[in-house]
C-alpha cells in the first residue's frame, strides 16, 4: 500500500503567525525523501492554509505525484487546469468548518460534476472524488466517469466502542469491495493515525492512504522524515 502525506497543517502552522515558515514545500520534499508516494495539498477557497503560490513551487518541484484537493468551484478548478496536479480529489467544502466533515454529495450531482471531470481528463488529470463509503456514492461516481475513489474514514477513526469502530470498518470493507468490482481505484483518508491505520491496511482493494494532521503532530515530536518513515512502514 501507498502513502500520500497531506502537508497542509505545515501550511496551518505558517499561517498562524502570518510569515514564511514553516515552509509546506519544504515538508513536502522531506516526504518524498523518506518514501512518500504523493503529497496532497487542500487549495480552499478562503485559502486558510496552502495557497497559490505552494501549488504551483510543489507543482515545479514534486518528482512523485501532486494530488490538489479542491472544491469543485470555478476559481479552484481554473486554477487546477492552469497549473495541472497530477490528479484532484473533489471534496466539499464549508467555510465554518475546521476541517472536511464527510464526503461529497455525488449522487444528484452527476451532471455536474461529470461536466467538471471531463475538462480535467481533457488537461490529462486523472479525478478522484471524496466520499462516504456508500454503494449510493459509489455508483454516482462511476456515472461521473472519474478514475478515483478517496473513501472517508472519519467516521471509523472516531468511533469509540469496539462495536462502532467494527460497524465503520465493515462499511469500509465492503465499499472497497463494491468500487474495486466497478473497476474504481480506491484510495482511503481521514482521521488516519497509527492507531487505526493497521485494519485500513488489511483492505486489500485500498492502493493509497492519505494521511496528514496525526502525521505532522507526530512530527513535533520526531522530526518530519522520521514521521513519514514511520507512517511508510505502518502501511507496508
Amino acid at each position: 500500500m501507498n502513502l500520500a502525506v497531506n502537508i497542509d497543517h505545515v501550511a496551518t502552522l505558517r499561517e498562524a503567525r502570518g510569515g514564511m515558515e514553516p515552509d509546506p514545500v519544504h515538508a513536502a520534499v522531506l516526504a518524498e525523501l523518506a518514501g512518500a508516494s504523493g503529497i496532497v495539498c487542500h487549495l480552499r477557497e478562503d485559502r486558510r492554509h496552502v495557497n497559490d503560490r505552494d501549488v504551483r513551487v510543489l507543482r515545479d518541484v514534486l518528482t512523485t505525484k501532486l494530488d490538489l484537493e479542491m472544491a469543485a468551484t470555478p476559481e479552484i478548478i481554473a486554477i487546477a487546469l492552469e497549473i495541472v496536479p497530477d490528479l484532484v480529489t473533489l471534496v466539499p467544502e464549508k467555510r465554518e468548518e475546521l476541517t472536511t466533515e464527510g464526503g461529497l454529495a455525488v449522487h444528484g450531482n452527476e451532471d455536474y460534476l461529470s461536466e467538471v471531470t471531463k475538462a480535467f481528463h481533457e488537461r490529462g488529470i486523472l479525478v478522484s472524488l471524496f466520499i462516504e463509503p456508500e454503494p449510493m456514492q459509489i455508483d454516482a461516481a462511476v456515472q461521473c466517469g472519474v478514475d478515483i475513489i478517496e473513501l472517508h474514514t472519519g467516521t471509523y477513526a472516531n468511533a469509540r466502542s469496539r462495536a462502532g469502530v467494527k460497524i465503520q470498518f465493515e462499511r469500509i470493507r465492503a465499499a472497497a469491495m463494491y468500487a474495486a468490482n466497478a473497476e474504481l481505484v480506491v484510495t482511503a483518508g481521514h482521521g488516519l493515525d497509527l492507531r487505526n491505520l493497521e485494519a485500513i491496511c488489511r483492505i486489500p482493494e485500498i492502493e493509497e492512504v492519505s494521511i496528514g494532521h496525526a502525521l505532522v503532530s507526530r512530527a513535533l515530536f520526531v522530526g518530519f522524515e522520521q514521521a513519514v518513515r514511520e507512517y511508510v512502514a505502518a502501511v507496508s
